[in-house]
């Protein structure tokens, strides 16, 4: 498999050597083209000039050819051929005068087209004009010119070797720099792909230190968040399925330390009995009702989709009331509700329930003797607003960022007395998130506390109302 370094050298080398090609074949193709055009239009032109004074002799001959010439004072042409109508040389500044014509170009000229010829080998520019000579529109013969430019032709071969020094040089550059660059990226693409290695590894306290501020960089700095939340998460979870087997491991063992005494006092009394099994099943109801929470939170973490519908939060309420009321009455706390009509929003009312009765279970739980317990539905619009107050123990400063942390208790011992899991209110926070809602807490002053939790009202047609 080839790296990434290779496959980014190899495409750098290629887009480099197209531009190499370019910049040697473009500038010497379009030079030597400029050069046949230029002479193209000069030749074609003294050709047409030597052509027409020709054309006023009455015979062509050698001598009447040489004296126009003459004339003329034509120069700069290796050679100047002359031919009659038959295609016999008549004038050769070579000297093959007399012969019949074998260059083609001379039979085509004889036949009344113009030929130029011309190309670029070796060190020389060679060019060929043929041209016929007509007298009242009869043809009577063909002028050949030719000439071999080596002028032109170094100027050019110069330039041809000066661009391949620098385009030689300009790759050697080109590809040092190209190397450092690709060296460099591929590193620290190396050592984010590490870093990836030693997180996989479960290192999530491993931190990338990535220098830069491209793209590269800001990879790695969203990197180093994702560790740390996964640091986070998986020091969440250890925490939590410590706390989670400590809250399973004490009932099971109130039980089978119960079990244990029935089962080893054969003359036990009858109420002595009864009590222990008393405690036996409060100690499986503790059990039970952590499991189902701990599966409540186990729904919630696994985001499992569920189809909201229109849910009237007041009947909720009153579902919840009803079963909160006994607890509040077993300790003289009075439960005053406000419920408003019309508080509609899009949820289950399984986890309606569950957010309203756990706010009203722990207001009864951490109040006071005698207290008091506010539940407050109203419709602000926009939303629907479930507010939860009490004249309880309220809930420090310091301890507010924590309360919805699962297993968090402020006041253990109170909370283990009272049966409490440290579960409620991290099921009421995840189920408020998941549909939707928030949830705050503020301080009930003189004393106690007060949850405030906000969710947007359902829509017309939503509800179908």
């Amino acid at each position: 498999m080839n790296s990434i370094r290779t496959q980014v050298l190899g495409f750098i080398a290629v887009i480099l050597l197209i531009l190499l090609v370019v910049l040697n074949v473009y500038p010497l193709v379009s030079a030597r083209d400029l050069v046949f055009t230029e002479k193209e239009n000069a030749m074609s032109a003294q050709a047409s000039v030597i052509s027409s004074s020709l054309s006023g002799l009455d015979r062509l001959t050698s001598g009447g050819v040489r004296e126009v010439l003459s004339f003329l004072e034509v120069s700069g042409y290796d050679r100047i051929v002359v031919a009659s109508e038959e295609g016999r040389v008549i004038y050769d500044d070579g000297g093959a005068a007399g012969v019949m014509a074998k260059d083609p170009d001379i039979m085509t000229a004889l036949g009344g087209k113009t030929v130029f010829r011309s190309s670029f080998k070796g060190d020389a520019f060679r060019s060929a004009c043929v041209m016929p000579i007509s007298r009242q529109g009869v043809i009577t013969g063909a002028l050949y010119i030719s000439e071999e430019d080596t002028e032109r032709a170094g100027i050019i071969l110069n330039v041809q070797s000066r661009i391949r020094v620098i385009s030689g040089i300009v790759a050697i550059l080109a590809i040092a720099v190209a190397l450092f660059f690709v060296l460099n990226l591929t590193d620290r693409i190396k050592i984010l792909v590490d870093s990836m290695r030693t997180v996989a590894g479960g290192d999530y306290a491993h931190r990338l230190k990535m220098r830069g501020k491209d793209e590269i960089a800001e990879l790695g700095d969203e990197f180093n968040k994702l560790t740390e939340r996964l640091d986070e998460t998986e020091k969440q979870r250890r925490r939590f399925v410590s706390d989670a087997s400590h809250e399973l491991k004490t009932p099971l063992a109130s039980i089978r330390l119960l079990s244990d005494s029935v089962l080893q006092n054969e003359n036990i009394e009858p109420a002595v009995m009864r009590e222990f099994v008393s405690d036996i099943g409060h100690e499986a109801e503790r059990l039970q009702r952590t499991t189902e929470e701990l599966l409540d939170l186990s729904r919630l973490d696994d985001d499992i989709q569920v189809m909201p519908e229109p849910v009237d939060v007041k009947q909720v309420a009153l579902d919840a009331y009803a079963l909160a009321k006994p607890l509040a009455d077993d300790k003289d706390i009075r439960i005053k509700l406000d419920l408003q009509d019309g508080c509609v929003v899009m949820a289950t009312a399984n986890d309606m329930y569950h957010i309203i009765f756990n706010l009203l279970e722990n207001a009864v739980k951490y109040n006071n003797p005698g207290g008091s317990v506010d539940l407050i539905i109203e419709n602000k619009g926009d939303t629907v607003e479930i507010t939860v107050a009490d004249t309880g123990i309220g809930i420090p400063e310091e301890d507010r960022l924590n309360v919805f942390t699962r297993f968090y208790r402020v006041d253990k011992a109170r909370s283990r007395a009272s049966g409490g899991t440290g579960l409620g209110l991290s099921i009421v926070h995840d189920a408020v998130h998941v549909h939707g809602g928030t949830i705050t807490i503020g301080a009930n002053k003189p004393q106690g506390s007060i949850f405030i939790v906000s969710f947007p009202a359902a829509r017309q047609e939503d509800t179908g109302i």
